[in-house]
């Protein structure tokens, strides 16, 4: 085992060490291929995952610095651990200031909208990649946006 490499990808992805294990191996120790493995199976465990019902998480608020808006969303997850989690927080964080950068109706709306820090991915592709690092479902439940005037 080339133990750079799995501290690399880990370092690279935060997913566990046994899936980046597993992922190198089936990739013949090749990370760019380990990687697409990794990602390939995040989403297959996101499908697998959200029927999970989630009863754990925490409200996250963001307001611009010229404070016209600001917005709440509630993110969700299957235990206080994950929500605990210093990685749970700063994805809430990411989300509630989505939410307050870009307009949308409701929460599928919000899922389908260009991720505001990395261009082609999309919040549900974002919410995936979270669910793979925790390896528990994750579900943005509601959200609010509040414009100064409206």
């Amino acid at each position: 085992m080339d133990y750079t490499k799995l501290k690399q990808l880990r370092a690279d992805t935060g997913i566990s060490f046994s899936l980046c294990k597993k992922a190198l191996q089936e990739a013949d120790f090749d990370m760019k291929k380990a990687k697409e493995l990794l990602k390939k199976w995040g989403v297959e465990n996101a499908v697998k995952k959200a029927d999970r019902e989630t009863k754990a998480g925490g409200i996250f608020t963001y307001m611009h610095h010229n404070r016209k808006v600001a917005s709440l969303i509630e993110l969700q997850s299957e235990t206080d651990f994950v929500s605990g989690n210093k990685e749970f927080q700063a994805l809430g964080h990411e989300l509630a200031m989505q939410a307050a950068s870009i307009p949308a109706e409701n929460v599928e709306e919000f899922m389908k909208q260009d991720y505001i820090r990395e261009s082609g991915k999309t919040i549900e592709m974002l919410v995936k990649d979270a669910i793979a690092k925790f390896g528990e479902n994750i579900q943005i439940a509601r959200f609010v946006r509040w414009e100064l005037g409206e």
